[in-house]
């Protein structure tokens, strides 16, 4: 069995309750080393190392690197958060019940944020890497986001786009905590 390890990157120096997924901000740095050294001791030999190229998780797969010479980290563009537009850098709190709503509402083709990004092209480009790994040949490691864990829950249980806000999966993956999915050979 392949196995695809998703890693998600260290608290974010930033006000709580902050909307800020494609906002590019830097996490705590004691966290982040110490989320490195949790998990590189446990990675099997030649794991390809992917990243989302946000601050908050190319600085966490870089110090793997550098505990783990033997693993070279590709940046990925389709393991960024999902953008909000123009709710980046604002309070959740702030953002109005009926323009929320109206996201939420339709919740596959909604565009968040007004400019940002639709839960159905976040998960196709989410799909894109998860395919890839899928039909490669070894493990991965991808260090990223909430929403790309989430996104890839979905897409282990065969759903390729959450028509509703109830079909998004649920509770939080702590801080540079991981999780893992089994495969199948490719072949």
């Amino acid at each position: 069995m392949r196995k695809l390890w998703l890693l998600r990157h260290a608290p974010v120096i930033a006000e709580p309750g902050l909307c800020y997924g494609a906002t590019d901000l830097e996490a705590e740095a004691e966290a982040t080393l110490a989320a490195a050294q949790r998990i590189a001791p446990l990675l099997p030999a030649g794991i390809a190392l992917r990243s989302s190229p946000l601050r908050r998780c190319a600085v966490l797969a870089d110090a793997i690197a550098a505990l783990r010479p033997d693993l070279a980290v590709q940046h990925d563009a389709r393991l960024a958060e999902m953008s909000f537009g123009a709710w980046e850098g604002r309070p959740w709190s702030a953002i109005g019940r009926e323009e929320f709503e109206a996201w939420t509402g339709n919740f596959a083709d909604g565009i968040a944020g007004a400019n940002g990004e639709s839960v159905r092209a976040f998960m196709q480009r989410a799909a894109e890497a998860h395919d890839e790994w899928r039909s490669g040949e070894g493990d991965a490691l991808w260090v990223t986001h909430a929403g790309v864990l989430r996104a890839v829950t979905l897409l282990q249980r065969g759903i390729r786009c959450p028509e509703t806000a109830a079909d998004w999966p649920a509770g939080e993956l702590a801080f540079g905590g991981w999780l893992t999915f089994e495969h199948p050979p490719a072949g």
